[in-house]
């Protein structure tokens, strides 16, 4: 016997047998659910393995300190750890399972931006359940951020560095290549709630003021 016969067997020999609960019918939708927010129109069943066991997957997040949210009327699904301050006084604390993701200056004005595309496209284009913008399109806007002498090339590679970060995220999704276009993700409302995105405007404003002055 080899080397290396001899190392796969002290291997195996530290292997654990378990045995597993049997598979419930909601499994894959939990990890899905684990692992970001779930759409009406991903590949396969998840959506409708959510939709056929709320009550059970609800429970069972429960237990974790999770709550599920389903909203049906947008098509998607995603878990929330509710902060310390949502909580009941007496309730023992939980290990933060989700961490918020810095996006910086940049990605936060794209989702303003984006977010301020996703309003105008539900009170104007009742006709599309889709919320789709030319990468182009979203140029123009981008471009009234900066000065007025900075370079388009450089601008747009920019918004495409933050609209791939987003994608990953599940903010956007990629709707053609050429001429590039994207689907601005539903996400958005719940992330960005209208009295947050006041917020969130405000401080931009005061960042821009900021970043102007430093460059006069």
């Amino acid at each position: 016997m080899n080397e290396l016969d001899e190392d796969e067997l002290d291997a195996a020999d530290t292997r654990q047998t378990f045995d597993f609960p049997q598979r419930q019918p909601w499994s894959s939708a939990a990890v899905k659910l684990l692992k970001g927010v779930v759409y009406h129109d991903d590949q396969g069943n998840t959506w409708d393995e959510i939709l056929a066991n709320v009550s059970r997957l609800t429970d069972y997040f429960g237990q974790l300190g999770l709550v599920l949210i389903v909203n049906q009327e947008d098509g998607l699904a995603w878990l929330h750890q509710p902060e310390p301050d949502e909580l009941p006084a007496d309730y023992e604390s939980i290990p933060k399972l989700f961490h918020k993701v810095a996006l910086g200056f940049e990605g936060t004005l794209l989702c303003v931006v984006l977010r301020d595309e996703l309003r105008r496209s539900e009170d104007e284009d009742l006709q599309n359940d889709r919320c789709v913008i030319k990468q182009s399109d979203l140029l123009e806007s981008w471009r009234m951020f900066f000065p007025e002498n900075a370079d388009d090339v450089r601008l747009n590679e920019s918004l495409a560095t933050q609209l791939r970060r987003l994608r990953d995220l599940k903010f956007v999704r990629e709707f053609e290549k050429t001429p590039p276009s994207w689907e601005i993700r539903r996400i958005l409302k719940a992330r960005l709630p209208l009295e947050t995105l006041r917020t969130v405007r405000s401080e931009l404003q005061e960042e821009l003021a900021r970043r102007q002055r430093g460059g006069q």
